[in-house]
């Protein structure tokens, strides 16, 4: 079996990742400024962090198959509005150029993670079932983060 970058030198393998990242960050977080894209970022960070350390994980092990991962992230659902948006993405966009920024901070291993170890976020304001009974780890712009077990 192989993975999403297995034909990729190692400078394509993070570009690859930088760009899906910065369009998730764009997608998902572009109306929170780079604070939470920051924040977006670091759940994605986490997620792969937990997956490497378990020795895989249904998310998956690198930053594209987390960001991939079917209804993780809405901005990739075919049906969301935002779809064909962050696959048209260009630099001039200010906020998707802001994203790529924090992505390559992310991909590069300098980019602080403000969630507490976050692994989930949802908009502040909505009560989904799997927030339930949960206490965030951080609220920053209008995310509610959590660290699920």
């Amino acid at each position: 079996m192989t993975s999403d970058t297995d034909a990729l030198t190692p400078s394509a393998i993070a570009y690859t990742h930088i760009d899906i990242l910065a369009r998730t960050l764009w997608g998902e977080a572009r109306g929170e400024g780079r604070a939470g894209m920051e924040a977006v970022a670091s759940v994605i960070l986490n997620r792969v962090a937990i997956a490497k350390q378990a020795g895989g994980y249904w998310w998956g092990t690198t930053i594209f198959q987390v960001c991939q991962k079917p209804y993780q992230f809405s901005c990739w659902n075919t049906d969301d509005p935002n779809y064909a948006k962050i696959r048209s993405l260009t630099n001039a966009d200010l906020f998707f150029v802001i994203a790529q920024r924090v992505a390559r901070r992310a991909v590069f291993g300098t980019l602080p993670d403000s969630t507490g170890g976050a692994t989930h976020y949802h908009v502040a304001g909505l009560n989904p079932k799997w927030a339930q009974r949960q206490t965030p780890t951080a609220r920053i712009g209008r995310h509610v983060f959590y660290r699920l077990p």
